[in-house]
């Protein structure tokens, strides 16, 4: 089912996903703790945030703020939405690798936020999990900046980092996307507490539209 908006009555309290590896209710979160010296536990009070304002305006029920497992913790597969970020290098081990392949796979989903810095090492880790799939950038017409917020110029631009617009990129496996990289803006950083990050009000509501848009369009497809 392909859904626009909020409009079409979507009732996502105590939400499930019903992919057989999965069973989740409320919604969380699964935070990627990798190897290679990068800031895995940056953002703390990134899903706080978020999931408080998704409670509020999208009638979903969530925890309180995310889970941090590995990819081989034994609880990884329970966490249909898995999230990465950081600003240094990225690792996966040839297993990581191998398990991260088998959850996307399965019906999970995974987005990662560039905080600034982490690009290169992550393309290369996850051309290790998918070595036949590439990102593609996508379209502002894309649903995942309409499902309920409205994005006509896809990502909004949170900070300017390496200056140039911020980019959207979708990786595909039989015709599914399995992964949202939001790239050039750092949505979470613009979620996080005022006091930690002194963006104007309409920047950090704009964050937390997005991250909205991209958990809902994860939960629903």
């Amino acid at each position: 089912m392909k859904f626009q908006n909020l409009a079409y009555s979507i009732i996502l309290a105590g939400l499930c996903l019903q992919a057989p590896a999965f069973s989740q209710s409320p919604v969380t979160v699964v935070r990627i703790k990798y190897g290679g010296g990068g800031d895995w536990y940056g953002n703390r009070t990134t899903f706080v945030n978020l999931f408080e304002f998704m409670r509020r305006n999208a009638a979903v029920a969530a925890t309180e703020r995310e889970i941090a497992l590995g990819i081989l913790d034994k609880d990884f597969f329970k966490h249909p939405l898995a999230y990465i970020a950081g600003h240094g290098n990225i690792k996966f081990s040839d297993e990581e690798a191998r398990k991260l392949r088998e959850y996307l796979i399965n019906g999970g989903f995974l987005w990662a936020d560039d905080d600034y810095g982490m690009d290169l090492s992550f393309r290369r880790e996850m051309k290790k999990v998918f070595p036949e799939s590439d990102w593609v950038e996508l379209p502002f017409s894309h649903p995942i900046y309409h499902i309920n917020y409205q994005f006509p110029n896809g990502l909004p631009k949170v900070h300017k980092h390496g200056g140039g617009p911020p980019k959207g990129y979708g990786l595909f496996f039989e015709g599914r996307m399995i992964a949202f990289y939001s790239f050039n803006t750092d949505i979470s950083d613009g979620c996080e507490d005022a006091e930690i990050h002194n963006d104007p009000p309409e920047i950090r509501r704009a964050a937390l539209q997005m991250g909205t848009n991209i958990l809902l369009w994860a939960l629903l497809h």
